[in-house]
């Protein structure tokens, strides 16, 4: 863990040109995290953990704060109404080696917002105010929180809610540029989200729709936002960061991103355990990232962008490996499970899986190949 800035200027100065791992509920557990920063992302933030479990010492909440010692720059997510709980929960998330905290104001399902947390606090910029100082008054950490544009896109209280946060004490705030309401269906609107850059006094990261390099900087001349939030492009492609890094696309073949998925179930087993209960575990995780993994696109010559808002052109796979790993029914998800675990031979007709394509691929190997990417 850094030391932690000591002066407000210092707090917002840690969220400048920052490229970010974004939370997400399952998405976002530790050994994804791991691999994405052995793929270059240098700033991960957790899964969203719920304060009033984390107050209370609810073990699995408290797993979601647990922080690998790889993760060079690492924040914990938190969403709660009541001040004292969230600011009680955040001291522990410090406790455990946050390097900041994020306020969740943007969860849109209805079991967090039917209890007045995540999306429904954009409705309630006073109550926003007395949490952010609550947390202030406890931690010395840099602290953002994540909003989207307001609960209606016919009502945008993004602006005014961040303007409460920012007086009491909030040093970032993150635009995820949908409201509530439009969930994930819409485009993200970085028009909206240049408009909060231009109004507040802190760095504003930017949040939707980043696919690849052309979008970072079309969105970043767009909006003027220095640093983003990358989170579904990430469980696509999780090599998106070295891509950023690099200003430079890749077609990743086949076998490459076969040798991603060894690396994520070792890394998985490592940290649910190799028996039964854990391998059950990962096997879960596995087929939830698969059906994320599926949907990357190999670009080619003349091909068009890749867009996160569309539904993607089918394609001509080069090799039954690609064709497998953009399958995406279920018995594709299961067949691919079973393959990882070598519960079953590998198909004679994929081309063959063996230590050179990353079976026992180690993490410097791994951050070797992903450097010479681009």
């Amino acid at each position: 863990m850094s030391t932690p800035p000591e002066t407000e200027s210092a707090r917002r100065d840690f969220f400048r040109r920052r490229v970010i791992l974004a939370p997400m509920t399952v998405g976002s557990n530790l050994p994804f995290r791991r691999l994405c920063g052995e793929l270059g992302a240098e700033m991960t933030v957790s899964e969203m953990a719920i304060a009033a479990k984390v107050a209370k010492g609810s073990r699995n909440e408290l797993a979601l704060l647990r922080r690998h010692p790889e993760e060079k720059c690492f924040g914990v997510q938190l969403c709660g109404s009541r001040p004292d709980v969230v600011a009680a929960a955040a001291e522990i998330a410090v406790e455990r080696g946050a390097d900041f905290i994020d306020l969740n104001l943007g969860c849109p399902i209805d079991l967090v917002t039917r209890r007045g947390g995540g999306s429904a606090l954009l409705n309630r910029s006073k109550r926003v105010g007395e949490i952010v100082a609550a947390i202030r008054r406890t931690v010395d950490r840099p602290l953002s929180i994540k909003v989207r544009t307001g609960w209606s896109s016919k009502k945008p209280t993004a602006l005014e809610v961040a303007e409460v946060a920012v007086a009491e004490g909030v040093d970032a705030v993150v635009v995820h540029g949908r409201s509530r309401q439009q969930r994930y269906r819409r485009a993200a609107d970085w028009d909206f989200i240049g408009e909060l850059r231009a109004a507040l006094p802190v760095p504003v990261i930017g949040n939707g729709d980043i696919a690849g390099p052309e979008d970072l900087r079309e969105r970043r001349a767009l909006s003027g936002c220095e640093s983003v939030m990358i989170a579904r492009a990430a469980l696509i492609k999780p090599w998106i960061f070295g891509e950023l890094e690099q200003d430079c696309s890749r077609a990743v073949s086949s076998q490459e991103r076969w040798s991603l998925l060894t690396r994520y179930v070792a890394l998985a087993i490592e940290h649910f355990g190799d028996d039964d209960y854990g391998r059950e575990r990962v096997r879960r995780f596995l087929i939830w990232h698969l059906d994320f993994l599926r949907r990357w696109v190999p670009p080619r010559d003349g091909s068009p962008r890749y867009s996160l808002q569309e539904r993607q052109p089918a394609f001509e796979p080069v090799d039954a490996l690609e064709d497998l790993l953009s399958r995406a029914d279920a018995n594709a998800f299961e067949s691919i499970a079973d393959r990882l675990f070598e519960l079953e031979p590998v198909d004679a007709a994929l081309p063959p899986i063996g230590d050179a394509m990353g079976r026992e691929l180690s993490a410097d190997a791994l951050k070797r190949q992903a450097a010479g990417w681009g």
